[in-house]
């Protein structure tokens, strides 16, 4: 039997131990585990209490049990969930006793997702939202996965395509009536309308929401500057707890530090880098690099420097000197340090005390107010994906193109048309997308 047509299974909560687990099985077989382990198939969609037996006749738990035949179901196939503690005992018997079952086997990671878009009950991009809720942090990107399972951005991408065939068809009309006179300009016009309303929906989309996709990966804060300035402290005043060694003697920090805070429902990667200075040491000359190169890539850079220390603009500016392309130059804010000492912060700079937390909320109101400028409309962003913006860029760029050659010719118009269309059938999974599947569904965990 083939994989796909084989029955799966898999622990679908969190590890255990826990008070209680959901084991969940699909496919074909799946109404004949549950018949076996349960003594008999409970009434579909009602949760039904019992004593689950092994193939030995052997108790293995007290159980909920629900049964959701075809096509009733998550994945759009037969559906049985086992509903037990939590104990590691307890599933190793449960789990042993439905692996013992032919043609069942455990569940790759993402695979009841999978079948769920092949059975036509998700799209791709409401299964990328799925797995982006399952890895949200923040309520930001909780808010921003559930629209996006919802169906947010595949809604439109349906009506898009509905919009761009209905206008191809009548370009393709134009071309096999072209010999009955002023037929073929009578179908041009509403297809350029068409052609032109679409291609501006698109493009005002993806201009709006410029750094959308970036809130499943957050704003990436560096905290740079010479040695023993307070990096590291100013990293565990942002923590609230203390994730990197503070000590007076230069060069401890040799690695780079990271931590993921939620900044008023904004991700934020802080990272603590090593001092940047001249040294001789053949590690810390690594973890100098390091530094630099976690800057350059950084949207945004925090400065740190002591008491009434002198700035070096050059080497401000060469944190600065090799961006990407992908992430734009970002700006550097300077932060003066030791402001209970007496060293206040100038124009345009901030003052704190590391070791004290003065001046830290103020710091943390202005990251969060540059995360709310960063990503913008991201709030109600369609595009969540570098996948789903390079898919409607193409999907924008063939519809310009087929503006540009309408008068030149049908023809060629009609092909940029179904070049559009494409895209967005790629966008939404239902047209030659093989070849990204395992690389979206891989990442889901294992038991969804």
């Amino acid at each position: 039997m083939h994989p796909r047509d084989q029955t799966i299974f898999a622990l679908s909560s969190g590890r255990p131990p826990s008070a209680i687990a959901m084991v969940r099985v699909s496919g074909s077989q799946a109404g004949h585990v549950l018949a076996t382990l349960a003594g008999e198939l409970p009434a579909p969609r009602q949760a039904s209490r019992g004593l689950l037996h092994d193939a030995t006749g052997q108790p293995i738990d007290d159980s909920v049990v629900l049964w959701f035949p075809a096509p009733g179901s998550a994945t759009g196939e037969d559906v049985a969930e086992f509903h037990v503690h939590g104990g590691r005992a307890v599933l190793a018997a449960l789990l042993a006793a439905i692996s013992v079952i032919p043609n069942t086997r455990a569940a790759e990671p993402g695979e009841f997702t999978r079948r769920a878009f092949e059975n036509g009950k998700l799209d791709l991009t409401e299964a990328e939202g799925l797995d982006d809720l399952i890895h949200a942090d923040t309520d930001r990107q909780r808010r921003q996965a559930l629209r996006q399972l919802q169906g947010l951005l595949g809604d439109h991408a349906r009506d898009w395509r509905e919009r761009i065939i209905e206008a191809s068809a009548l370009i393709e009309a134009g071309i096999d009536f072209s010999d009955e006179g002023d037929v073929p300009t009578e179908l041009r016009a509403p297809a350029v309308r068409a052609i032109k309303a679409l291609h501006d929906e698109i493009t005002k989309v993806l201009a709006a929401q410029a750094h959308s996709e970036r809130l499943r990966d957050g704003l990436v804060v560096a905290i740079t500057g010479e040695p023993n300035v307070g990096k590291s402290t100013l990293m565990n005043q942002l923590a609230r707890r203390e994730v990197a060694i503070v000590s007076p003697y230069a060069g401890t920090t040799r690695d780079v530090i990271e931590v993921q805070l939620d900044l008023d429902g904004y991700p934020v990667t802080v990272i603590d880098t090593a001092g940047i200075r001249e040294t001789n040491d053949p590690v810390e000359q690594e973890g100098v690099r390091r530094a630099r190169a976690r800057a350059e890539e950084a949207d945004l850079v925090l400065w740190l420097v002591e008491g009434g220390q002198a700035i070096d603009p050059d080497a401000l500016r060469s944190l600065r000197k090799s961006g990407d392309g992908d992430r734009p130059d970002g700006p550097v804010w300077i932060v003066r340090n030791k402001i209970d000492l007496g060293a206040a912060g100038l124009t345009g700079e901030f003052g704190i005390s590391a070791s004290r937390g003065d001046g830290i909320p103020e710091l943390v109101e202005a990251l969060v107010k540059f995360a709310a400028e960063f990503f913008g409309t991201s709030e109600g962003a369609l595009v969540t994906r570098a996948r789903q913006r390079d898919l409607l860029t193409r999907a924008a760029d063939s519809l310009r193109r087929s503006l540009e050659l309408v008068e030149e010719g049908e023809e060629l118009a009609a092909e940029e048309l179904r070049t559009a269309a494409y895209a967005l059938g790629r966008l939404l999974g239902r047209v030659d997308v093989e070849d990204v599947l395992g690389a979206i569904f891989q990442k889901f965990c294992i038991g969804k």
